[in-house]
């Protein structure tokens, strides 16, 4: 028996009036979420044509063959910035003016694992055992309307096709849970004077894969309250009438504890380590997560939360070091100082539902270069006025410059010398021709929680 998807009724009438444009096919991501006993998709996401692409092939099957994994790769890249925790990319889909052959299951098998694996090469963390690894593809024809419903195991490259049921649900997500938590980072990361050929990127994304450990291994309160991990979330809820858990506010407010120590069995040393520079990031992360709620367990809600702390820190120095190589900013000299102001998130619902999806706003974007990202992204029509844009002003506090020869793992215990009203501040330090960085970073994500005292 294969694996079954339930499926939000508006994302059939999605796909059903997707417009071919004369084009023998098009391709798209399915977006949702997976648990034990099946999975649930409340959006797809056509991707957008690529302007470069040759369009004047004349075969059908060239035209498949010619299917852009590498742009795909590149959409579910972006689409993966776009959701908060417990939102994953499910899979991908593909309408066609043919019927079914082999080439197509062979093309869409290809594309869901490029796609699979180019976003896990960004992840800060890593699926676990008992996560559900197969992927969905989805192939309709277009004139016959007929849906083929097949997966994949994305950690066996050799897997073959497995037929899976596609079911429609209405107002599928319309109750689904929120959980909201303000996690305060304090992430100091040394740039190596040894390793001068990497980039400021790699450094830093090795200095957040040793932060992202911390909140793995962190202690997580839901309401106040420490949980069993396989406790159901929903537990000591009012029921209703028909017997299922009533909340008349779907929302858990999440605290993190992470430890400031190792544990007494193991041993600490400082380590000194000859740097050039370091990345200092500081401030209050705002997250958001969603999970269904046909009895939802703790730890997938744990889950969900410490996923979207990490993806939203990571995505915002990626895109902020994107920024830069776009705008192939120049290094400055004599170790002068450097200021950027990293994204904020912006917020959207989706309608019918209690799910939004996220994007990220630089402080010179407008509200409708924003809206169109979404719409381009997405392919679903948004308003203005139905962004929430976290625009909270925060004080930030620039320390002073680090020994360009040596820096001491610690922490960072100097006072603030320069108050600044911001959402979130980096400074960067060049060193003798080497890119070499602090930061002070407010991190901001939403201004619409409810957070519940203790």
């Amino acid at each position: 028996m294969g694996r079954t998807y339930i499926v939000e009724e508006s994302v059939g009438q999605y796909l059903s009036n997707v417009n071919l444009q004369g084009k023998d096919f098009v391709s798209g991501l399915l977006i949702g979420q997976c648990s034990s006993q099946k999975d649930y998709v409340i959006l797809a996401a056509r991707t957008p044509p690529n302007e470069e692409q040759n369009e004047n092939l004349k075969h059908p099957k060239a035209k498949l063959d010619n299917l852009d994994e590498e742009w795909a790769t590149v959409h579910a890249n972006q689409v993966s910035r776009m959701l908060p925790g417990g939102l994953l990319v499910l899979g991908v889909f593909i309408i066609t003016t043919l019927e079914m052959a082999n080439d197509f299951q062979n093309a869409l098998r290809r594309l869901v694992f490029a796609v699979e694996k180019s976003m896990n090469k960004k992840r800060l963390w890593n699926f676990t055992e008992e996560e559900v690894s197969e992927r969905v593809t989805l192939h309709i024809c277009s004139s016959t309307k007929k849906i083929f419903c097949r997966t994949y195991d994305i950690h066996d490259p050799k897997s073959s096709a497995k037929p899976a049921d596609w079911k429609y649900q209405n107002g599928l997500s319309a109750s689904w849970l929120s959980l909201e938590c303000t996690v305060h980072i304090n992430i100091h990361i040394p740039l190596s004077a040894t390793s001068v050929s990497y980039t400021l990127e790699k450094n830093t994304k090795n200095g957040l894969a040793r932060w992202a450990k911390q909140i793995e291994n962190g202690v997580y309160l839901i309401n106040g309250q420490v949980k069993d991990e396989d406790c159901d979330l929903l537990e000591g809820q009012k029921k209703s009438s028909r017997g299922n858990a009533q909340a008349t506010n779907h929302s858990f407010d999440v605290r993190v504890l992470t430890q400031l120590l190792l544990n007494s069995d193991h041993r600490s040393t400082a380590t000194v380590q000859i740097c050039s520079g370091s990345v200092n990031l500081k401030g209050a992360v705002k997250c958001r997560a969603y999970l269904h709620s046909n009895k939802p367990k703790v730890k997938d809600a744990v889950q969900a939360v410490k996923r979207d702390i990490l993806n939203t820190v990571a995505d915002r120095c990626e895109m902020l070091f994107e920024d830069l190589l776009l705008n192939e900013i120049p290094e400055k000299e004599d170790s002068e100082k450097e200021f950027h102001i990293l994204p904020h998130r912006v917020f959207v619902p989706v309608p019918g539902s209690t799910v939004m999806l996220c994007d990220y706003k630089f402080g010179d974007e407008s509200a409708e270069e924003i809206r169109a990202h979404f719409i381009e992204m997405l392919d679903h029509m948004i308003q203005i006025e139905d962004l929430e844009i976290a625009e909270e002003i925060n004080t930030a506090c620039l320390s002073s410059s680090v020994n360009t020869e040596a820096s001491l793992d610690g922490t960072d215990d100097e006072q603030p010398k320069q108050p600044i009203k911001t959402t979130i501040l980096v400074k960067i330090q060049h060193n003798i021709g080497v890119v070499a960085a602090f930061a002070v970073a407010v991190l901001a994500a939403g201004i619409s929680f409810h957070y519940f005292s203790d």
